[in-house]
């Protein structure tokens, strides 16, 4: 044999097609009713001889007989596209590989046997280095093949007429081969054997066991525990509570944290660094209530701390929600963990993004997800990864809208995206209706969202087919920490999915403005050209991953006059971003910036792991990515006057190396901002320019990154690594000085630094928190988000005492 793998169906094998031998087999096969397609059916074995004869000695033409246990089961053909009637419908590229495939009927059916050969023959065929892309031409009436393909990672692209037959033309790359395979092994993974998403939650359902199966006593306890070590430490930081010194140890100090009923009282050791971060020594906290000792309990903890928390009394049973989600969601990390902090250095972008155990870093219930069921977490939520389609809807014209980028329109982003199949399929269901597609545009669902939301709350425009359910698409996609955003797991260079979803996490409703989504894809022109034109942020390596395109319905019952503004209006609307894997070179990964905070269930950190991964000090390494992090940031600012929120989740770090080399902004339609600027901008532009005092105009370096991040970064690298606090501090200043020089010619920057000094003393401290804590349901009004900010006094500025040192070298000068 050729070549040979042991499959689930038993041993697959391949050898060369001998014409005088096999010939006999073969014309059986084209001989029977299944194999209409193939063209040979009612032929003498003298014609199918004869025809294999001319095809293999054509001279780019291999022919194979392929089997199954040692018995004949399959022919494969493969050739060259160019020189076929194929290669004249499109460009062919170099690595290009035709195939045909001719498989016999099982004698008894076998789940799964036809892609099973299938994929076995695409494992040949991409063992050879020299192929890249794999063509195919099935008969447009072969919807069978058609399906077989779309699981493979193939996309039918258009019909072409190969004059004997109508034709789907369709392509699988390599990376879509490996993508449908890395997609296979996720679902055979799964607690629950599956077919399809709607087995698996229809199975969950059936034993219902399956949904807290990770909530035993001892990871229950693990969850609390590093729970509560998080809200003493955010509550303290924020100055809600006080804890109160009652003796030292070494570099730690003991504190006691009275509570204000039911005497009631917690011990524990901490350190607390600049910017007044409480690092807590989880294993030292103690409950005592009447000088007896407790259990620890998160959610107790919130009951007991009430009043001082000041949380409004009808608010509280769903802010104790909240954080009951939250534990549960850490005890499903915990259960099912499969990386170690090491792993992630190797991992791939969503390996690491499904790896994650922490939510926001500083929000205390950062995993809500107010709305769904246990089964739903399972599906849904980013730790589950569970690769799942999205449903996609018909919505009329004259209730949706579509905007796109200056370079991208409708007809062209849906080809990109959808199987031609597919597209068919979509527009032949509205004919049935009598409906005319082309009145039409899809947008994208999270199936959540079409069960709980859109069938009850937009029953009445289904009703009147403004609005019709055209079911799943081929696609599987994984969720990302940020929970309504998709990555394309089939296909990944296609554009991610954001949609909308009416679930409470984090302070806000996760719904998504219609209204925002007309102005979304200008508003992403606009930074893309202000970006591309900056030659500082260019040489930086700064990036944007454009919003593209955005489609939103309107619900002419929750938008009218009477109807203050609610989620309720934002309940169906969707946006494509253009994928980062486009944006990568030969040697590159991705991870998102959340990643350098995680920590594995051993408690060791990704960030000191990467470092060393790197071969860099931790020295040289933090200063290329306050570089290439930092620096754009204090340019978009102090040039532009532009903010954003640059958190952990909203920026991906590309790595050469584990060196981080650029820097890559997502989310951007409704959190970038223009503070008090006097930049003329186009109509739909026009919202992104807000005013505020001045004074806080910089809390966006001080709170979101100061604040937001880097506390959290040295915080990690100090207790696993000892590298000083102090050290890190000087890091960033050193870059702050570093663009300082930069701009040294630039009268703009240099005068609007000395207004907003960034080494300013001290600065005002803005807290999460509280902010949640005083309206766990919308924490800030998008429009104008500087009334809602709530403050706790000042915070030392740590760079502060560097302000004058000269300007150092940067590391890799």
């Amino acid at each position: 044999m050729l070549f040979t793998k042991e499959k689930k169906i038993g041993q697959l094998g391949l050898r060369p097609f001998d014409l005088e031998q096999d010939v006999a087999t073969l014309h059986n096969w084209t001989n029977q009713p299944y194999a209409e397609y193939w063209g040979l059916v009612g032929e003498p074995v003298e014609k199918v001889k004869s025809e294999y004869a001319g095809l293999m000695a054509n001279g780019h033409t291999q022919v194979y007989l392929g089997y199954l246990n040692n018995e004949p089961m399959f022919l494969l053909e493969l050739y060259d596209p160019a020189k076929e009637a194929v290669g004249k419908h499109y460009d062919p590229q170099p690595g290009d590989q035709g195939m045909h495939i001719l498989i016999a009927p099982a004698e008894q059916p076998v789940s799964g046997f036809s892609y099973q050969i299938f994929t076995f023959i695409m494992e040949f065929m991409f063992n050879n280095e020299v192929t890249k892309r794999i063509v195919v031409e099935p008969d447009a009436r072969n919807h069978k093949i058609h399906q077989l393909n779309k699981r493979a990672g193939f996309q039918h692209e258009r019909i072409i007429n190969l004059g004997h037959k109508k034709a789907c033309l369709a392509f699988c790359t390599r990376e879509q081969f490996i993508a449908s395979q890395q997609i296979a092994d996720i679902e055979t993974q799964l607690a629950v054997p599956t077919k399809s998403y709607a087995t698996w939650h229809n199975q969950l359902h059936a034993n219902p066991d399956l949904v807290t199966e990770a909530l035993d006593a001892e990871l229950w306890k693990k969850a609390n525990c590093l729970h509560i070590s998080k809200a003493i430490s955010e509550l303290a930081h924020e100055r809600i509570i006080s804890p109160q010194p009652v003796g030292d140890n070494n570099s730690q100090q003991h504190y006691l944290l009275m509570c204000d009923v039911d005497d009631i009282e917690y011990r524990f050791s901490a350190e607390v660094m600049q910017l007044n971060h409480w690092i807590i020594d989880t294993d030292s906290i103690e409950k005592f209530r009447a000088g007896q000792a407790e259990a620890l309990d998160s959610i107790q903890f919130m009951i007991e701390f009430h009043k001082t928390l000041d949380v409004d009394p009808d608010k509280l049973p769903t802010y104790m929600e909240e954080i009951t989600s939250t534990l549960c969601s850490s005890v499903y990390k915990f259960k099912h963990a499969k990386f170690s902090a090491e792993d992630l250095t190797t991992a791939n972008f969503q390996q690491v993004e499904t790896a994650m155990t922490e939510g926001h870093p500083s929000f205390i219930a950062n995993n809500g997800r107010i709305g769904f069921d246990a089964a739903d977490f399972r599906t849904y939520a980013p730790e589950a990864a569970n690769p799942i389609p999205l449903i996609w809807v018909a919505a009329n014209k004259e209730r949706a809208h579509f905007k796109a980028c200056h370079d991208y329109d409708y007809q062209s982003l849906i080809e990109a995206e959808f199987d031609l199949t597919t597209r068919q399929n979509f527009d032949q269901q509205l004919k049935d209706q009598n409906l005319n597609p082309d009145e039409y545009l899809l947008m994208p669902v999270h199936p959540w969202q079409w069960f709980n939301k859109l069938a009850i709350v937009y029953a009445p425009d289904i009703a009147a087919k403004d609005l019709i359910c055209l079911g799943y698409g081929d696609d599987k996609y994984l969720a990302q920490q940020s929970i309504r955003t998709f990555f394309n797991l089939s296909n990944p260079q296609k554009h991610y999915v954001k949609t909308a979803l009416s679930v409470l996490n984090m302070g806000f409703m996760r719904g998504l403005s219609s209204y925002y989504m007309r102005t979304t894809p200008a508003i992403n022109d606009w930074l893309k050209n202000l970006v591309d034109s900056d030659i500082y942020l260019q040489r930086k390596g700064f990036d944007v991953l454009r919003e593209v395109a955005a489609v939103g319905y309107s619900n002419s019952y929750y938008e009218h006059a009477e109807v203050k503004d609610s989620p309720y209006k934002k309940m169906l609307a969707g946006l494509w971003r253009e994928s980062p894997m486009h944006k990568l070179a030969p040697g590159q990964r991705l991870m998102t910036m959340a990643a350098l905070l995680h920590k594995d269930n051993e408690g060791a950190g990704v960030l000191p792991a990467i470092i060393r991964s790197s071969g860099l000090t931790t020295e040289a390494w933090l200063s290329r990515y306050f570089d290439v992090y930092l620096t754009p940031l204090l340019h978009c600012y102090y040039q532009h006057d532009l903010v954003y929120m640059p958190h952990g989740e909203n920026l991906i770090l590309i790595y050469e190396n584990n060196v981080p080399v650029k820097a890559l902004m997502k989310d951007i339609g409704e959190e970038i901002c223009l503070l008090n600027s006097e930049t003329q901008l186009e109509e739909d532009v026009k919202r992104i320019s807000i005013s505020m005092p001045e004074d806080m105009e910089i809390l966006s370096i001080f709170t979101d990154v100061f604040d937001g991040i880097f506390r959290y970064l040295s915080q990690i690298l100090w207790q696993e690594t000892g590298f000083p606090e102090k050290s890190f501090w000087k890091l960033v200043a050193d870059c702050i000085h570093n663009y300082t020089h930069d701009q040294s010619d630039n009268d703009y920057v240099m005068a609007k630094m000395q207004k907003h000094d960034v080494f300013a003393a001290e600065f005002a401290h803005s807290c999460l928190n509280r902010l949640q804590l005083g309206n766990n349901q919308q924490m800030v009004d998008l429009s104008d988000p500087g009334s809602s900010l709530k403050f706790a006094g000042t915070l030392i500025n740590p760079i502060a005492e560097f302000a004058e040192q000269q300007r150092v070298c940067e590391a890799d000068a």
